[in-house]
């Protein structure tokens, strides 16, 4: 008498149990616009190539940066790719993707950009996986991871340019410089001599107390940095870390570029 109510439960938390593998009930999600990736960097951790690990040139990682304002920067290790992009209904679509025309080191290189540039121009799909992001194409599949993004302390900031009102200019070949800023202590290496002295964070502005600092005589071009690097190490500065590049700029405008 009862034996068809079982059955109608049954199929009833069959079909609910469906329903709710349907909704995505468990860490992987797609967005409808992409809020959960724009503004961030995602560097691979692993390819795959019709079902296959697909190993990428040594020392390189395709890398994809999408912007606040609706972009994608993307990379695989020599030439960059840009273009406006959309996210919707889980489709990275890039409608119109431009690259650069740099010679690469090698044909690798160049056979590599090629793929990752046929593989967004064909509006593959996208998904996150917890932190990570998923891109799957026809015949391949990019797992991302966030790029961590650097601070102020920790770790050693590497002098990359100098500015000068409106003009930057690339540091002379062969000096080297780097400032390192650690609880409350800072230690600068200037491209000859070495300084050192305190400093505090408030916001985006750092407060540097007096600089102590060695004084040996150095060639033309580190005097030059030398002397660059400690005016800027001077009072308050205002600082922007963007990814892994540190900018430093003084009250008159002036001010270094730094990189990890």
């Amino acid at each position: 008498m009862f034996r068809p109510h079982r059955m109608s439960y049954r199929v009833l938390v069959a079909a609910l149990a469906a329903a709710l593998l349907a909704t995505g009930c468990g860490s992987t999600s797609t967005g409808g616009g992409g809020g959960e990736v724009k503004g961030k960097v995602f560097r691979s951790a692993f390819v795959t190539e019709q079902g296959k690990p697909r190993p990428l040139v040594e020392g390189t990682n395709v890398e994809l940066r999408f912007t606040d304002d609706g972009r994608l920067l993307a990379s695989a290790g020599c030439n960059q790719m840009q273009g406006p992009v959309s996210l919707d209904d889980g489709k990275i679509v890039v409608p119109d993707l431009g690259m650069t025309a740099m010679g690469c080191p090698s044909p690798d290189l160049h056979t590599q950009d090629e793929w990752l540039s046929k593989l967004l121009r064909a509006s593959p799909s996208w998904r996150m996986d917890g932190t990570n992001l998923v891109v799957t194409g026809s015949n391949a599949e990019i797992v991302l991871g966030p790029e961590a993004p650097a601070t102020l302390e920790g770790g050693t900031w590497k002098l990359a340019s100098l500015v000068q009102a409106d003009a930057v200019s690339s540091t002379p070949a062969g000096v080297e410089a780097s400032i390192r800023f650690e609880n409350g202590k800072l230690n600068a290496k200037l491209g000859c001599n070495d300084a050192f002295g305190s400093y505090e964070v408030e916001g985006s502005t750092i407060t540097i107390g007096e600089l102590g600092h060695t004084d040996k005589a150095c060639e033309p071009d580190k005097m030059a940095v030398e002397k660059a690097v400690l005016e800027t190490l001077k009072g308050q500065v205002t600082y922007k870390i963007d990814r892994n590049n540190l900018t430093l700029t003084t009250t008159k405008g002036d001010g270094i570029g730094l990189s990890k």
